[in-house]
């Protein structure tokens, strides 16, 4: 893709951004503007919106209808935005923590209602804007500004939340892993429901500076190194097993705990059903009729 047709969707005069050198949110940007361009959809009917944090900078620099809410609360904008303009494209931009914390509430109740926007949560384990403190997806052990003897919290896998919340579509993908974010993306921008889709993203400033892990480069090479397909884990599997994948899909998400080490990346749940905008539209033609 010509980098013309990227460039278009941003607002250039509001560049350069403000992330830090390494940071992978614009890998994450780039993604879904490419998922954007390749499904041909128009500028004017796309709505982004973003809460709090590093990564709810990524809808100022969107060349589409844009807002940058409060703090957690992205998700319970973009509700109001579909459900007034059902016709509308709507994408939320959100973080790890803004999606698992303080908007923890709107996260599963809009799986639960299967609401029709597409979640993408850039994941970078860590507060990044508001000075490294660790945030609901932090690995147990690891060092952050408010935790300088290791997290002894046992982390959200906010891909697993949104399966269990009932969201019709759900994905996760590292940066390093491009192409596959952008088709995820593509894929869910493309559910008539709730997607959802996980980007592991790199924060070489706080996350990697406090777990020496290095430079932006050393994080891409162990999202390279950590990520396993899911497809592949679970062939890995039933060899191990000795029996078919099929059988080992129940067994694989009992002891998915022995790829702790792990990133498990693909598409977890690809399950299209009429989404909330749908069964609403349905009520308010029942309510009409009563009335009448």
């Amino acid at each position: 893709m010509s980098v013309e047709k990227y460039l278009k969707h941003l607002r250039l005069d509001r560049l350069p951004h403000v992330w830090c050198p390494g940071c992978g949110h614009g890998i994450v940007l780039k993604a879904a503007v490419g998922a954007i361009e390749e499904l041909g959809l128009n500028p004017d009917k796309i709505a982004v919106v973003s809460g709090i944090g590093c990564s709810s900078r990524a809808t100022g620099y969107l060349n589409f209808n844009t807002m940058h809410t409060l703090h957690g609360r992205a998700i319970a904008f973009a509700t109001g935005v579909k459900l007034a303009r059902p016709d509308m494209h709507v994408i939320v931009m959100t973080g790890d923590g803004d999606a698992g914390a303080i908007g923890g509430n709107h996260f599963i109740h809009a799986a639960r209602r299967n609401m029709d926007i597409t979640v993408i949560a850039f994941n970078n384990n860590i507060y990044g804007m508001t000075g490294g403190q660790y945030s609901p997806t932090t690995p147990e052990d690891c060092y952050a500004t408010t935790s300088p003897y290791g997290n002894i919290e046992k982390p959200f896998d906010l891909s697993k939340i949104a399966i269990a919340s009932g969201a019709s579509y759900v994905a996760r993908a590292t940066t390093f892993n491009f192409l596959d974010l952008q088709k995820y993306i593509k894929n869910g921008l493309s559910n008539a429901g709730y997607s959802f889709v996980e980007a592991v993203t790199q924060c070489p400033t706080y996350f990697g500076r406090y777990n020496k892990i290095g430079t932006a480069p050393k994080m891409m090479e162990y999202l390279k190194s950590a990520a396993l397909p899911i497809s592949k884990a679970k062939k890995d599997m039933a060899a191990e097993l000795k029996c078919d994948e099929v059988s080992v899909s129940r067994v694989f998400e009992l002891k998915e705990s022995i790829y702790s080490d792990r990133i498990i990346t693909g598409e977890f749940v690809n399950q299209p059903r009429p989404g909330y905008v749908d069964k609403y539209e349905k009520v308010i033609q029942k309510a009409g009729a009563h009335s009448e």
